[in-house]
């Protein structure tokens, strides 16, 4: 309920501040694991990219977020789980994947950071991806979080994972991101 609340008011807060408009949204299947894969901009994408999906969408959260007095809670409350920065969180992978093969939904920004390099990519949500089944979405967030400006997002076509989910060759990971990443790459080109 307090996921439903918290969508239903940052969507008003969007379409009147952003002039926010959601395209493709057809493209995320109603049900089934499904992986969004967003380009990150600023804090303010994880709410971004799932306030316009009618499923909840759920991502992880650097660790030390949980620990701040009322807002770990409402965080979790809203669908995120901790993992730990710096490494590889067997922990934090191990809940995407189940949360996936449960049929759910994760929001995830293959850059890692926004500091990141424009158009890099990191493998873990490649990874999450093939081990799930999900099927990957490609989101690109396109405009600023100026106020009364456009922003605009855009959910792309499903990435065809077949040719990759036979693959065992040492860099099937890099590849998959490297799919996503450009398709990505396009759609922020392509822009509003």
């Amino acid at each position: 309920m307090l996921y439903v609340v918290v969508r239903g008011l940052l969507r008003m807060f969007y379409t009147i501040v952003f002039r926010f408009k959601a395209v493709g949204l057809e493209n995320i299947p109603s049900e089934g694991p499904v992986v969004l894969c967003s380009n990150h901009i600023s804090n303010f994408d994880p709410p971004t990219v799932g306030i316009k999906v009618p499923r909840k969408v759920h991502y992880m959260a650097k660790a030390e977020l949980f620990d701040i007095p009322v807002f770990g809670p409402l965080i979790r409350g809203l669908g995120a789980f901790p993992v730990k920065r710096g490494g590889v969180s067997k922990d934090a992978i191990r809940s995407a994947i189940a949360l996936l093969e449960n049929g759910g939904v994760m929001g995830i920004f293959p850059e890692g950071s926004r500091k990141a390099p424009s158009g890099m990519g990191k493998k873990g949500a490649a990874m999450i991806a093939m081990r799930s089944k999900a099927t990957v979405i490609p989101v690109a967030i396109i405009g600023s979080y100026k106020p009364f400006r456009r922003m605009v997002i855009r959910y792309g076509q499903p990435i065809d994972m077949s040719a990759f989910i036979q693959d065992s060759s040492s860099d099937v990971l890099e590849r998959v991101t490297d799919e996503i990443m450009a398709n990505i790459r396009d759609m922020v080109r392509e822009g509003y």
